[in-house]
């Protein structure tokens, strides 16, 4: 599933180029896209695009008097249509603008989860985005601290929690837990001041990272394709310490570690009761 830096390097290029235009119509493609009845879009239609925005793992395709928002899931895509076809292969639903440009959200899994929700007033405060955690590119250090100590859970599954914070995933839990030298399963109650400080500064820097390397594209990459220390690099040489990356392997998902920069060389087993080998 895209990642807060995906997200946020396309909401800012899309916006760069739709901006401002007029809506002419919003025509959903398939019946499963449209989670709100009301508004309706049709009230849309003259009205500016104001921004592309993001909040969590969210778009947000802002007009002036209601706000689509967007989850992509894991396969869906929100890109110009440049085609325009009348049945685009996985096409959930298109934005078209009085310029003749098209925003098309597009999923090519079987399982079309992708979903648009049609808000009036402040999206924050009504589904999907009511509840959710700070975002995780501004949280403040009072505030992770305040929220780490209120859940009693292992760090990596924190970090994922978006009623927590917001934003991260899998690939950049990983990679924070990495930076701020921290097991992937310390307990998040027993962090103290300075490793909840080594946390928050390693958040700052994964995402500015990410950003940077997501800015310099063209298109929204998958998190997989981002370059980073410890995800997806079981086996190869850490590169802060050149200890092994080692991994423990979940059903549906892999968490990344060195035993050098954050479990004090303890190896973890790679089962999901993840407990220290003897």
């Amino acid at each position: 599933m895209p990642e807060l830096p995906e997200l946020q390097a396309h909401a800012e290029r899309l916006t760069a180029l739709l901006a401002g235009q007029r809506l002419a119509r919003f025509v959903a493609l398939s019946f499963t896209a449209m989670k709100t009845a009301r508004p309706d879009p049709a009230s849309l239609a003259g009205e500016p695009l104001e921004e592309v925005d993001r909040v969590g793992k969210y778009l947000l395709v802002r007009f002036p008097s209601a706000t689509f928002v967007v989850h992509l899931m894991q396969g869906g895509r929100l890109s110009v249509d440049v085609k325009q076809t009348a049945r685009p292969r996985g096409g959930l639903a298109r934005w078209s603008f009085d310029a003749g440009d098209a925003l098309l959200l597009s999923e090519q899994a079987k399982e079309k989860r992708a979903g648009i929700w049609l808000v009036a007033d402040d999206p924050l405060t009504q589904p999907p985005l009511q509840g959710l955690g700070p975002d995780a590119a501004s949280i403040a250090l009072d505030a992770l601290q305040d929220r780490l100590r209120a859940r009693s859970m292992r760090l990596h599954g924190f970090l994922r929690d978006q009623r927590a914070v917001s934003g991260i995933g899998r690939r950049l839990a990983s990679e924070i837990c990495h930076r701020a030298q921290l097991s992937p399963f310390a307990p998040t109650g027993r962090l103290d001041a300075r490793e909840v400080a080594q946390l928050h500064g390693a958040i700052a820097a994964c995402i500015d990272d990410a950003l940077t390397a997501e800015r310099s594209r063209e298109e929204m990459s998958s998190s997989a394709e981002r370059p980073g220390r410890v995800y997806r690099r079981t086996g190869e040489a850490c590169p802060e310490c050149g200890d092994t990356v080692r991994a423990v392997t979940y059903a549906s998902y892999t968490v990344n570690y060195c035993p050098t920069c954050q479990t004090g060389g303890r190896v973890l087993a790679d089962n999901t009761t993840s407990r220290f080998l003897k």
